[in-house]
């Protein structure tokens, strides 16, 4: 029996999917479950199951199409002594609108993992090919640079090297070299796949991921009157606190206590007393929204993503964690729905995970603020006190809002990045895992 596999609807609000890559060819047998292709959406990347096990008999969406949801993208006959491949009729592509030129990277702070560099490289000798995020992932993974990328013969279409070519590939492959094998330290710079000039420049086509990311950050520039505030956080108390229970949280949860959930927990008591700052703005409506939603910038493999942590003021400081700890988890494995990427009433980007100091984040539409945290470090700092003023060794970390001015004033900003920093100070830790 032959089976259709659909586009399928990845949340509430998408119509359709741009197929990425397929993992199989025409003729492979399959799993039910197995991997078959990557989409994208508008707002996610996912790995999509086969919906049964069989023989893939026929690929009718192509790498970059864009298809309804529901259309038939593939079949797999169930019966592999049955199996025959079907030619498949071009599918008519909706058009896509022509995209400009963008000389420069435009990209919001990330958190919690370094991003790899683009999914396409350059042409080699007038020569184009195409190279999936996944294929361009096993590479910076394994020190393969671009040229020797170039050099693996492929089995997808038109020549395209696959997955499978890429890691069949490494099996059979000698002399590694060597700063593939070296010990990388905790913040290192992902490898990079150096691009191959023609005369003095290459040009690189942006993957899908950093097209919806270019625009968005591009069309928050464009709507957004952004203004940015500053103020120091005095962290010991909580860096303390860490260090005092986080082997005891690591056998509890299974993982590290870290202090995301401290200024997630901050913020959500600090919109809940601005509620300006949990608004949106429509047209020449100010929207103000029942629950507080924050989003939170994760950096994956080829981009940066803003999961959603829903309904935070009905979370305890333990639900912030384990929430936290999840969607860091599904959006670098690829497990988000799209609707969790959506709804996000305020957002906050961690950079400081990778010793930044300080930033100035891009708005997240249709927010009108963001809160950007930077590294915690140990400090000399003036103490006050009513015998007098001494100099003391402190954990500091700086923080930095950006507000959109259409909607917020300047005293509203500081008032709101105050009583944050008054929170994190100011934190009754007893009980609190």
């Amino acid at each position: 029996m032959i089976v259709d596999v659909v586009m399928p609807k990845m949340g509430e609000s998408i119509t359709e999917g741009t197929i990425l890559e397929w993992h199989k060819k025409v003729g492979d047998a399959i799993e039910l479950d197995e991997i078959l292709l990557e989409i994208g959406t508008d707002k996610v990347d996912s790995e999509i199951p086969s919906p049964t096990a069989g023989i893939l008999v026929e690929i009718i969406g192509e790498p970059n199409q864009v298809m309804d949801v529901g259309t038939v993208i593939a079949r797999v006959e169930t019966d592999a002594d049955s199996a025959q491949p079907i030619e498949s009729k071009p599918v008519e592509e909706m058009p896509e609108p022509e995209e400009p030129q963008v000389e420069e990277k435009v990209e919001e702070t990330p958190m919690y993992t370094s991003p790899l560099p683009t999914s396409r490289p350059p042409a080699i000798s007038g020569e184009k090919k195409f190279f999936t995020p996944v294929v361009n992932k096993i590479a910076a993974e394994n020190g393969v640079g671009m040229d020797e990328l170039m050099t693996i013969p492929g089995s997808g279409k038109g020549g395209r090297v696959t997955k499978l070519d890429i890691l069949a590939y490494l099996k059979t492959r000698t002399g590694i070299p060597a700063e593939a094998t070296a010990a990388s330290p905790k913040l290192a710079p992902p490898p990079s796949l150096s691009p191959s000039f023609t005369g003095s420049e290459a040009r690189v086509e942006m993957d899908h991921m950093r097209k919806l990311i270019a625009d968005h950050m591009r069309t928050s520039l464009d709507t957004s009157a952004h203004v940015y505030v500053m103020t120091e956080v005095d962290m010991t108390t909580i860096v303390n606190f860490v260090d005092a229970n986080n082997d005891a949280f690591y056998q509890k949860e299974r993982y590290s206590l870290t202090y995301t959930p401290f200024i997630v927990q901050a913020c959500v008591k600090a919109l809940s007393a601005y509620p300006e700052m949990n608004a949106s703005i429509d047209g020449s409506s100010i929207v103000y929204h029942k629950n507080v939603n924050v989003g939170l910038a994760v950096a994956v493999d080829n981009g940066l993503m803003v999961p959603v942590l829903s309904k935070c003021e009905e979370l305890n400081f333990l639900g912030l964690c384990r929430k936290v700890r999840d969607l860091a988890v599904r959006t670098r494995n690829k497990q988000l729905n799209p609707d969790e990427l959506q709804g996000s009433t305020f957002s906050i980007s961690n950079f400081g995970v990778f010793n930044v100091t300080m930033g100035t984040p891009i708005i997240n539409q249709p927010n009108v603020g963001i809160l950007g945290a930077g590294a915690v470090k140990k400090r000399p700092v003036v103490i006050e006190t009513n015998e007098g003023d001494t100099i003391g060794i402190k954990s500091m970390m700086f923080l930095s809002l950006g507000f959109d001015h259409r909607l917020i004033d300047g005293a509203s900003g500081s008032q709101f990045i105050e009583a944050i920093r008054q929170n994190i100070e100011t934190m009754n830790l007893e009980n609190l895992i």
